[in-house]
């Protein structure tokens, strides 16, 4: 049975820490839903109520363009090891870009990655755990080095212009703010 909560407790944050993946869910006003899983080392819980993640590159940039029309975020986390549970974050997040204020304090929470596109910063007002009984049990390898290894044949100019090409719009055309337009 879910269990709701008004904030984070440290056995909460603790079982957030440990997982290796977690999966966000937005919505604009219309069109496709999103759900991108999401991995590396590229997430910090900051309190009870606040959680800050960094978005790095990838093939599409829904999140983004998302919170230009609706500021609501879901985070969740499935545990896949001995103990069955799904944690859920539910709340209002924003969208801090280079240059924007509050980039430098949130960026320097995180390891430096040349493609970081966004950090989103979610204001939680609901916290819901579930039992996660049909979750399976999954062994975790490693991280992957595939994005490392992209940006590394990458120069600079080169990772702007595939955020020019491919994530300056959502898969519904809608605008994403690539490159902090």
């Amino acid at each position: 049975m879910a269990k709701r909560f008004l904030e984070l407790d440290d056995a909460q944050r603790k079982f957030i820490e440990e997982q290796h993946m977690f999966f966000v869910g937005t919505a604009g006003t219309e069109g496709r839903v999103n759900i991108s899983p999401k991995g590396m080392d590229s997430l910090r819980v900051l309190g009870p109520n606040r959680i800050a993640w960094m978005n790095l590159t990838g093939s599409g940039n829904e999140t983004a363009g998302h919170l230009l029309e609706v500021n609501r975020m879901t985070l969740m986390w499935c545990s896949f090891t001995t103990r069955p549970l799904i944690l859920r974050t539910y709340g209002t997040a924003r969208t801090v870009h280079v240059g924007d204020e509050g980039w430098d304090e949130l960026a320097a929470l995180f390891p430096t990655h040349r493609s970081a596109r966004q950090i989103y910063d979610l204001e939680i007002d609901l916290v819901q755990t579930s039992c996660g009984y049909a979750v399976p049990f999954m062994e975790y390898q490693s991280e992957r080095d595939t994005m490392q290894k992209w940006v590394d044949g990458k120069s600079d100019d080169q990772i702007q212009a595939y955020w020019t090409d491919r994530n300056h719009q959502t898969i519904d055309g809608k605008p994403t703010r690539a490159l902090n337009q």
